[in-house]
């Protein structure tokens, strides 16, 4: 339990990290668009610092040890979130990158969450 309040802890401080990178870099840069940046405050809070934290309640009423699942949904929320980022920074900054290949690897990303996230279900059923 006290682990998966660890992560919620420090997804939340990912969380407040994101969103005032998203305020500064595009105040600085004079964007008003819309941009991915934006959504990784989001991202990171609700996939990342709820989910935890529901996780964390959980385990404490159920015996729940999902130890490489939670692995990969460590790895898919941050790849994700990463290239979010990335995307972003392309966005505001206007440069001329291939984004089928920052669409590519969000993919991929948002799979790990996904299936991640299904495996971790399936090990509460187990539990319960």
């Amino acid at each position: 339990m006290k682990r998966y309040i660890n992560y919620s802890i420090i997804y939340a401080v990912l969380a407040l990290v994101g969103g005032v990178f998203y305020r500064e870099f595009t105040k600085m840069n004079g964007y008003t668009a819309w941009t991915s940046l934006s959504v990784v405050h989001t991202h990171y809070f609700i996939l990342g610092m709820m989910f935890f934290l529901i996780l964390g309640l959980v385990s404490f009423n159920v015996n729940f040890k999902s130890n490489r699942a939670v692995l990969f949904y460590n790895v898919g929320l941050n790849l994700t979130a990463i290239m979010l980022v990335v995307r972003g920074i392309v966005q505001v900054l206007d440069l001329n990158i291939v984004s089928a290949v920052i669409s590519g690897i969000a993919g991929i990303g948002h799979i790990i969450l996904g299936v991640s996230l299904i495996l971790i279900l399936l090990d509460i059923k187990k539990s319960v």
